[in-house]
């Protein structure tokens, strides 16, 4: 029999008008909205969606995380190490921790995608 008292998290239901988007400071034209995270009560994962607005850039950067991605809209263009990809709808990526990358929405339509990030500290460092 399970002990009551050690039940886990409690669920929750986060409402999409509930989550509120702010610019993020490494590229004009990106937001990011916390949808669920440790504030929430999630024990181990950050579900985070970013909008890119078109003709945005994001800065080649790394993350001392790993990132799992699925896009949600629009079309734009990811680059990973030393590979380049346009990415859509349906589209899921790995983004190992460490690894190099960047985003760039040529198109005219927003672009937008779930990640999905271990809960705690994330370093980010600009690359030149």
């Amino acid at each position: 029999m399970s002990d009551p008292t050690d039940a886990g998290p409690t669920p929750v239901v986060k409402r999409g008008r509930e989550v509120e988007y702010e610019p993020v400071d490494a590229a004009s034209g990106l937001r990011k909205g916390v949808l669920l995270d440790a504030s929430d009560g999630a024990p181990t994962f950050a579900i985070r969606r970013f909008e890119l607005d078109p003709g945005t850039e994001v800065p080649r950067h790394t993350n001392a995380v790993e990132h799992e991605q699925y896009v949600l809209a629009g079309e734009y263009v990811v680059g990973i190490g030393d590979e380049t990809h346009t990415v859509s709808a349906g589209d899921a990526l790995l983004i190992p921790a460490g690894v190099e990358h960047w985003y760039r929405n040529d198109g005219d339509a927003p672009g937008a995608f779930l990640c999905a990030v271990p809960n705690g500290d994330d370093t980010i460092e600009l690359v030149d």
